[in-house]
């Protein structure tokens, strides 16, 4: 009749009222031999004994149980939830009032640990920023220091001071451009522009514009065989322009000498196409992958640094991504190379 293990405050009120009025019934027919007794006897020991116990359990069980909901909700009950409370609750077994507090219990404990890897990764965000801002400003400071020195009198050393100075003060501007960059992604206060385009033209565009920055490499690029057909993609155009120039800048700045840069471009299942840049440079090991797309993560910090870049250029191309509710994916290998992929959603037609 009832399943033992989720009985209702009702149900149980009502299975012990039967076994005790049973009881009191059997004990009276073992007295006079009446069936009649035996059933007058049932009944009212049933009625009286249900009241009893349904009361008792409404007032000391029940009560704190809705206690503890009022408590979960943390807030003045809404006319749904007082109707739930007054009418769905007590219908509830044990175990399902212990399994709506245990999942309560769990999705606080998944809060407070997201909340504690939020402080930490804010922690180590500010402390990266304040490192990142504090050696620009110490080297233009000491730049300034020099030139106002007066023993300092070689124009050429003036001028490659200013130079230094210069090139450290474009160096903050181009991490503050970042950081606002990410900052305004994650609040989206530069909402997506979508238009229909050919992806192989924005490659393009990319190339032509950084190639001079390769010249000293003799890095050549070229489209993989097969992807130099015109395929359009649904997405925003500036956006992903921004996504190529991070993805390229590194190929660039980590590709070895004579090198080359590659292009695909194909074509997936459910409208997805899949865009990959690849270089055969310096590569890193799998361990380091998962964290390229941290921010200012370096996989060799003083080697980075020499070559340039805030270290937010990935962390930017994901959060881009994650806007257009896409991918990035990396794969590498030391000493033979990187590809970078990320995909898009195919133009309707």
């Amino acid at each position: 009749m009832f399943k033992q293990q989720n009985l209702s405050p009702k149900q149980l009120a009502a299975l012990t009222a039967l076994l005790l009025s049973s009881i009191i019934a059997c004990s009276v027919y073992l007295l006079v031999y009446d069936w009649r007794y035996l059933l007058f006897y049932f009944l009212v020991s049933f009625v009286i004994c249900y009241l009893l116990l349904d009361r008792i359990l409404d007032h000391f069980i029940y009560r704190k149980i809705k206690l503890i909901y009022k408590l979960i909700a943390q807030t003045k009950a809404t006319k749904r939830e007082e109707a739930y409370l007054k009418y769905v609750l007590p219908q509830k077994g044990i175990d399902e009032v212990r399994e709506d507090v245990e999942a309560w219990a769990e999705q606080k404990a998944k809060e407070i640990e997201k909340l504690q890897s939020n402080e930490e990764f804010r922690k180590e965000f500010l402390q990266n920023l304040s490192h990142e801002i504090k050696t620009p400003i110490f080297s233009i400071q000491g730049y300034l220091e020099l030139l106002s020195d007066p023993d300092v009198t070689d124009s050429a050393l003036h001028h490659k001071f200013v130079n230094q100075a210069q090139s450290n003060v474009q160096r903050l501007v181009q991490l503050v451009s970042d950081v606002d960059t990410i900052t305004n992604l994650e609040i989206n206060k530069d909402p997506l522009l979508k238009k229909s385009f050919v992806i192989q033209d924005v490659i393009q565009d990319v190339v032509n514009n950084l190639s001079i920055q390769w010249q000293a490499k003799n890095i050549q690029f070229h489209f993989k065989k097969g992807s130099e057909s015109p395929v359009n993609v649904f997405a925003d155009k500036n956006k992903i322009y921004q996504v190529l120039v991070n993805v390229f800048s590194n190929a660039a700045k980590y590709g070895k000498i004579d090198g080359q840069i590659i292009a695909s471009v194909y074509k997936l299942e459910e409208g997805k196409i899949l865009v990959e840049i690849s270089d055969d440079g310096i590569g890193i090991t799998e361990e380091q992958i998962p964290r390229l797309t941290e921010r200012f993560y370096r996989t060799d910090d003083a080697r980075s640094r020499d070559i340039g870049g805030t270290g937010l250029g990935l962390a930017i191309c994901k959060h881009i991504l994650e806007a257009h509710q896409e991918s990035l994916h990396i794969r590498s290998t030391l000493n033979v190379g990187t590809t970078v992929g990320f995909t898009l959603a195919n133009s309707p037609s």
